[in-house]
């Protein structure tokens, strides 16, 4: 029987190898390709070994209690949909449905109180495993089967032509060769063995030979040797026939039948041996320590932070009130950095039941209800949660014992001490039955043992609200004189009054708050650029460096009269503005000439230098718009002083050319002058300059004006062609149009000329046909004649016969003779004239006037 291999079974090392290598070559499209090279396994299996197990985005690790959650309760909500869930969890189908299956299993046994470890759903020797592809891969064995060795070979073969046909064919020519070379040397030491072979035709070297040569030989003595000692096995020779199995190999059922008897074989060694039953039922198998879930802390690093900040800053107050040696401030400030008893460190509160159990447990009863036709009670079902797609966070958080607030309870029913209770002292209770109440730090009295119950009513709310107004007047009474030691601290920044809010049960959209909050920031901005000066407000020019030489030194400040020394305030005034606007508004340094500047921290030192001596003064809007009042009523009075009128555009752009072409920019000195001031050679350099910084900012807008029009391009590249599409698309349209129009005209002066001939011929026809019709009937009369006298003939022929058998007259038969000829001249006639007419009535007659007159011909015959 001929050995059948059925594609399948455990996946092994070297076929997972081979697999990840064909995906990296073929893609995860090809599997019919990547299946060629695994003569055991389908394209089907080869996919689902990659998507199931291979795959890099497969999570492989421990199912976190997160995860288990997360898979009932989404089994809860979409029964059977694993394929749904598994990019949810983050899982694979497989390995969802697995864990579902894993989770009943383990409710089913605590249910049913089985306590054993091992996994019913584990493999027993000799079962085949129905989803191979979701298992680890086999190793591989040392010594494998010719086929895996052929299979592999193959595989990185066709795996390592990477580059196509040519290196392909490359590699079986090398392959050739080098069997060709193996065929050779094995032929030639065949020969060699048989005797047949040449000479050695190699060159000596120099030194040994070792393909020659045995290094370091001792050669035996010469003579004989007694051999009678030495024991030969003899050779023993196998009769046995060869059969199919041996050739075949052993089969795959046998070889699992012989590991099958092996493993009953260890298991009764094991049994007589005594091995203990823990170790021979493997209750107890080596598994892998999930990972530690723990809570998210509760306290932060920046909190803990403040903890100790808020500590040194009670200590510190703590110090000075001692330093200060008054009791009173000292028994206001007690110390909560202490702990007065030691206390048992909180524990986690447990969970009270195995949330995933029940879970399991609740899934497993929903699976396994009958039909409700049966009626009865409904199963018993654990508590479910259907708020989300996702469970509930169930994480058990620790108590946070450090920044806790001692909160406000109510306690016992026994009174406590009336009147205002001095911070510091013991809070005790006033029957001598009444339970001491839980231990809480407040020594300042923040909780009051009078506090309210949640029944109380309205009434006795406002009341209880009157009296902690009273107590704390009269503490507040009841506190030392003052001693007027206090010292004031500027707040670093300024504290905005709040504004009244309205209760309003209605919840802002964010987007309005967002708007609301973005309107604000604007408002904000317009607000502190209205402070700011013209310059920055309208985005003008600014110098680089600010020329202090404008300033005169305060030497020469003595004996200047009022309007120069309302210059230099101004100058000043100017400078410090400079200083400032180029500290907090920085020029970016485009210029060509900024090479040539200082470094900007230079500058920025220089300004901050300047403004320490001099200092900014800002102002408000008030006082700005107070300034700006007298400054038009100045210069309402002083154009009214020397006449002057409104000026017209025209002469203030002519006054200001003017005033501009007396400017001139030397490069040489990287300095402004006047125009009247600058030598022949200055004002070239200035050209130059001018110039070249125009071919500049040309090449700079040219340069930009290309990426706008290949943007542009790009952008409106597809509209472009369309259009050229439409525009031919209309011009064939037009020509086609003109060339219909063109056909339309002549075939309407055809039809006006066929209107006007068509008369013409029928009349012509008609007479012709005419004709045709007496000239046919001639030719009938004519026929009829003539067959006449053949039937005549015959009859005279055939009554002649009988009476002259033996002779026939020369001139009857030539009469005969004459006869038949001219009935077939006859014949040829009208059938020419026939064709005739046919050919006249095609070339001239529509196709109704033909069949007319082939109508009238056929009537005419007749």
């Amino acid at each position: 029987m001929p050995r059948i291999m059925i594609k399948g079974g455990v996946w092994r090392n070297t076929e997972d190898e081979i697999l990840k290598a064909a995906v990296m070559k073929y893609g995860k499209n090809q599997w019919s390709r990547i299946a060629s090279l695994l003569h055991r396994k389908s394209a089907k299996q080869c996919k689902a070994r990659w998507y199931e197990w291979l795959d890099p985005s497969i999570k492989k690790t421990e199912w976190s209690r997160e995860e288990d959650e997360k898979l009932l309760h989404l089994a809860k909500l979409m029964p059977t949909q694993w394929r749904t869930i598994a990019p949810i969890i983050g899982r694979t189908a497989a390995q969802c449905l697995e864990r579902y299956e894993y989770l009943l299993d383990q409710a089913q046994r605590k249910e049913d109180g089985d306590d054993t470890v091992d996994d019913p759903r584990k493999l027993k020797p000799g079962e085949i495993d129905p989803n191979p592809e979701t298992k680890p891969a086999r190793p591989d064995p040392k010594d494998m089967d010719e086929d895996e060795l052929e299979m592999l070979s193959e595989a990185r073969a066709r795996l390592a032509n990477t580059q196509g046909k040519k290196a392909k064919r490359k590699a079986r020519e090398k392959q050739l060769e080098e069997a060709r070379r193996l065929a050779a040397l094995q032929k030639r030491r065949e020969l060699r063995a048989a005797g047949i072979g040449g000479g050695n035709n190699r060159r000596r070297r120099k030194g040994i030979d070792y393909n020659a040569d045995i290094p370091f030989e001792k050669r035996p003595m010469v003579g004989f040797y007694d051999t009678s000692e030495e024991k030969i096995a003899p050779v023993e020779f196998d009769f046995n026939k060869m059969r199919q199995q041996h050739l075949d190999g052993e089969l795959r059922t046998e070889k699992e039948e012989r590991e099958r008897k092996k493993d009953k074989q260890k298991l009764k060694q094991r049994k007589e041996n005594d091995i203990p039953m823990a170790m021979l039922l493997n209750q107890e198998p080596a598994k892998k320590r999930s990972k530690l879930v723990l809570p998210e802390p509760q306290i932060s690093d920046l909190e803990l932070e403040q903890v100790v900040k808020l500590g040194r800053a009670s200590e510190l107050a703590k110090e000075l009130a001692s330093d200060g040696g008054s009791d009173t401030t000292e028994a206001l400030l007690t110390d909560y950095s202490i702990t007065p008893s030691v206390t048992a460190t909180p524990r986690t509160p447990a969970a009270a039941a195995d949330k995933i159990m029940q879970e399991a447990q609740t899934l497993m009863a929903l699976t396994h209800v009958d039909t409700p036709l049966k009626g009865g009670t409904n199963t018993p079902l654990h508590a479910s949660d259907f708020s989300g797609a996702l469970p509930q966070n169930t994480a058990i958080a620790t108590p946070n014992t450090v920044l806790a607030t001692p909160f406000r309870s109510s306690r016992s029913d026994a009174p406590s001490t009336p009147g205002f209770q001095t911070p510091g002292m013991a809070l005790v209770p006033a029957g001598g039955n009444a339970v001491t109440p839980a231990f809480v730090r407040d020594k300042l009295n923040i909780n009051d043992e009078d506090a309210l119950n949640t029944g109380d009513t309205p009434a006795a709310v406002k009341n209880y609200q009157k009296q902690l107004k009273q107590k704390l007047k009269d503490g507040l009474a009841s506190l030392p004189t003052p001693r007027n030691d206090y010292e004031i601290v500027v707040p670093e920044e300024d504290i905005a009054e709040e504004e009244p809010t309205q209760t309003n049960d209605m919840v802002e959209d964010q987007a309005d708050v967002d708007a609301k909050m973005q309107a604000d920031a604007k408002k904000e901005r317009e607000r502190e650029m209205a402070l700011r000066s013209q310059v920055i407000q309208r985005d003008l020019p600014r110098p680089l460096d600010v020329n202090m030489s404008i300033l005169r030194p305060p030497a020469d400040m003595q004996g200047l009269s009022d309007l120069q020394r309302a210059e230099e305030l101004i100058k000043h005034e100017m400078v410090t503005m400079l200083h400032y606007d180029s500290i907090r508004d920085p020029i970016a340094l485009t210029q060509p000439q900024a090479t040539q500047m200082p470094k900007k921290p230079n500058m920025t030192a220089q300004h901050l230098a300047y403004l320490e001596q001099n200092p900014y003064e800002d102002f408000t809007e008030k006082e700005l718009q107070v300034a700006k009042n007298m400054l038009q009523q100045e210069m309402q009075v002083v154009k009214n002083g020397m006449a002057h009128g409104d000026l017209a555009l025209e002469s203030y752009t002519q006054v200001w050319d003017e005033c501009l072409s007396q400017v001139l920019f030397l490069p040489s000195q990287n300095r402004y002058t006047r125009a009247s001031l600058a030598s022949k050679k200055d004002r070239l350099e200035s050209a130059e300059y001018k110039l070249e910084q125009n071919r500049k900012h040309m090449a700079k807008e040219a340069n930009r004006c290309g990426k706008i029009e290949k943007k542009l391009k790009i952008l409106t590249g597809g509209y472009q062609a369309r259009a050229q599409a439409l525009i031919k698309q209309l011009q064939d349209t037009f020509e086609q149009i003109e060339q219909n129009y063109l056909a339309l005209s002549t075939f309407k002066f055809l039809a006006e000329q066929e209107d006007n001939a068509i008369p013409r011929r029928l009349a012509s026809l008609t007479d012709d046909v005419a004709r045709q019709t007496e000239r046919e009937k001639l030719l009938q009369a004519r026929y009829g004649q003539l067959q006449e006298e053949l039937t005549q003939l015959h009859q005279a022929i055939a009554k002649e016969e009988g009476a002259q058998e033996k002779f026939i007259p020369d001139e009857d038969v030539e009469m005969v003779e004459q006869s038949k000829n001219e009935v077939a001249v006859t014949a040829e006639v009208e059938e020419k004239d026939h064709a005739e007419n046919e050919e006249v009535l095609e070339n001239h007659c529509p196709n109704g006037d033909a069949e007319d007159a082939e109508m009238n011909d056929s009537n005419g015959s007749e």
